[in-house]
């Protein structure tokens, strides 16, 4: 088992934003670009913002810091600490209203998941 900060996280990934000079960093902090769910923590400094990219899966963003804007064609939704966005499934792109940190959660459509591994004979169980 594994228990992460997620403050902590996000005061670091702030701090490195901060002193980039393009105003963003990230850490992934579950899964990875092969697996069928990734969770990245982003920070990006006021006025910057993740270009616009296509969705690929479903994915939130679940603002963790500050407040960011995320902008899909005409349309435009506002998120705020505490805040869960859906991403809509077309290309979209992030803005940081203020210096925002967010954890942005990616589930890829189409993907299998590994089976389960059977932990119960390695305990003696």
């Amino acid at each position: 088992m594994q228990k992460l900060s997620l403050d902590a996280l996000a005061r670091e990934q702030l701090e490195a934003a901060r002193q980039s000079t393009a105003g963003r960093a990230a850490r992934t902090v579950v899964g990875g670009h092969e697996r069928v769910m990734r969770q990245t923590v982003v920070a990006l400094v006021s006025g910057r913002s993740l270009a616009e990219h296509d969705n690929p899966g479903e994915a939130t963003v679940h603002v963790l810091r500050g407040r960011v804007r995320l902008v899909a064609d005409e349309d435009a939704w506002d998120g705020r600490q505490g805040d869960l966005v859906v991403v809509p499934p077309r290309s979209h792109r992030l803005d940081a209203i203020e210096d925002a940190v967010v954890l942005l959660t990616v589930a890829k459509v189409g993907m299998r998941a590994a089976a389960p591994v059977d932990r119960s004979a390695q305990h003696g169980e």
